[in-house]
């Protein structure tokens, strides 16, 4: 495999994943902190939809500038101009500040009817913690072309390490100021919420911190850059960023995909229950808490595994895409599509097969959480795949087919929500949501395989082995639950660990026996 394309996949794999596991490991103190199981399903669904809406915000607030300064500066690098990318790159800082204020004024004025709609019992309440996010929304969207910038420069190191940098901050804030809150001054649950998520804004502190300082750092390295540059090209900003602008349209849209599709379970699914279906409050806040709110917790693991490879090609796509060399384009994309089925699918493959023992771990022991568990992994794996392909769509210069490939997945989502959810509550809004990415799948990689001649048949040996490790793994789960099923946290926590080290030494074992694994990364 391309070193460039490993390394890069690394770091940004490495901050990604990382920030995610410690945003689910911190579950289980903070929840433990919320008290009853009722407090416990209330908190989980007030901070989920709240951060639902921060996670379309912030989307609209960076309006797809970072990734699309981040091809930009790959771009005009590719062609020794590097004047033309710090241009950019300082325009767009200021463009963002602007945005990030703005967003955040809208979020405030618009909370009550979100708030209204979304599924929690307390409308007050929601309000309240939407508006929490306020100033992370101001701020994150410059700090995040900061990160393009060093995206498109192939530093990806930074890009990585800050993510884990703010996640870090982010955490401690959480359980320092619930545990306060709740026993210091025993304050409820819900002003711990309120805390828990206005630590958004002091993680992105830190992260900005970090930046700054590695961009000091690199400071001789652009000045020499500049020296050598070709003169500047860029007169006409403001149709340079009226282009961007345009361009960037598909980046927002493919950008806030996953939670655009979540924005529609959590405003059409209260409608359904209580409107058509004459549920309770309580009761859809439960459903919602049990096949959303929980498992995205713990799912967002795999898919930020996918983004990390896929944006990590991003700009060495755009980089020999710009260069007209079709055949490093498919080699890359080879090397893409090969990577994200060799690490994503065994990842998924031990999660599901642990379903019941982290629900238990994190919640409760439940089959039926384990169940919308184990649903919603297959789901972020169907997820995953499509945030891949989508992604690179958008370095090959297809935006536009990607954000039309992603509105037809939300409008079958739209179409299928009512009538699934009607008959199966939470499990249909899975369904339709496995149903509107499966379709995005199709026509995503239908149209690389087209364009860039990429051959499918390649990527049989990689399938057949997780198909085997699947059956494998599955088998071995069935046979050790029927002698044994850990029933405290702490036991399902080590078994979680031994098991799956063991299958994880077994997917080693055989992919090395049979050649993949040097196959893969070569």
């Amino acid at each position: 495999m391309n070193k460039k394309l490993l390394a890069g996949s690394f770091w940004l794999s490495f901050g990604s994943v990382f920030s995610r596991a410690l945003g689910v490991l911190y579950l289980i103190p903070w929840l433990a902190m919320m008290g009853s199981k009722e407090n416990i399903n209330a908190a989980q669904a007030l901070f989920n939809s709240t951060y639902n809406i921060y996670a379309i915000f912030l989307s609209l607030g960076m309006a797809g500038f970072p990734s699309a300064i981040a091809r930009k500066v790959a771009m005009y690098n590719g062609k020794d101009e590097f004047t033309n990318s710090q241009k950019i790159f300082k325009l767009g800082l200021g463009l963002m500040c602007i945005s990030g204020v703005v967003c955040a004024l809208i979020l405030y004025i618009a909370a009550p009817i979100f708030a209204k709609n979304s599924p929690v019992v307390s409308q007050r309440d929601s309000v309240i913690a939407i508006r929490s996010m306020i100033p992370a929304i101001a701020i994150l969207p410059a700090m995040s072309v900061i990160r393009g910038w060093f995206q498109g420069n192939q530093d990806l190191k930074p890009f990585g390490i800050s993510q884990l940098w703010e996640q870090i901050f982010r955490v401690i804030f959480i359980l320092a100021s619930s545990y306060v809150l709740i026993y210091i001054f025993h304050t409820s649950y819900v002003m711990a919420v309120y805390a828990s998520v206005f630590a958004a804004f002091a993680g992105a502190l830190a992260s900005y911190i970090y930046l700054i300082a590695h961009y000091k750092a690199k400071l001789p390295e652009y000045r020499m850059k500049l020296r050598n540059s070709k003169t500047s090209t860029v007169t006409n900003v403001r149709k340079i960023f009226i282009a961007i602008a345009y361009e960037s349209i598909p980046f927002v849209v493919v950008g806030a995909g996953i939670n655009l599709c979540q924005i529609i379970d959590q405003l059409f699914f209260k409608q359904i229950m209580q409107g058509a279906l004459g549920l309770s409050a309580e009761y859809t806040q439960q459903v919602y808490t049990a096949f959303s709110a929980n498992p995205s917790k713990l799912t967002s693991v795999i898919i930020a595994l996918a983004a990390a490879i896929a944006g990590s090609s991003l700009p060495l796509l755009a980089t020999v895409n710009a260069g007209g060399q079709k055949k490093d384009v498919r080699r890359y994309l080879t090397d893409n599509i090969n990577y994200l089925i060799f690490i994503v699918f065994p990842v998924s493959t031990i999660f599901s097969a642990l379903s019941f023992e982290a629900n238990g771990i994190f919640f409760f022991f439940s089959k039926a959480g384990a169940e919308f568990l184990a649903y919603n992994i297959w789901q972020s794996l169907i997820m995953a795949v499509a945030v891949n392909g989508l992604t690179v769509l958008q370095a090959l210069r297809y935006s536009k087919k990607a954000m039309s490939y992603l509105v037809i997945g939300l409008i079958i989502k739209l179409g299928l929500q009512f009538p699934l959810v009607s008959i199966l509550q939470g499990m249909g809004a899975i369904m339709a949501t496995n149903i509107a990415f499966v379709v995005i799948c199709i026509l995503v990689y239908r149209k690389i395989r087209m364009e860039f001649t990429v051959n499918f048949r390649e990527f049989i040996p990689n399938i057949l082995l997780n198909v085997i490790f699947l059956v494998v793994t599955i088998m071995a789960q069935i046979f050790i639950s029927g002698i044994y099923t850990p029933q405290t946290k702490i036991m399902a926590l080590l078994y979680s660990a031994i098991f799956g080290v063991g299958a994880g030494l077994i997917y080693f074992v055989i992919s090395k026996k049979f050649g993949f694994w040097n196959k893969i990364f070569s």
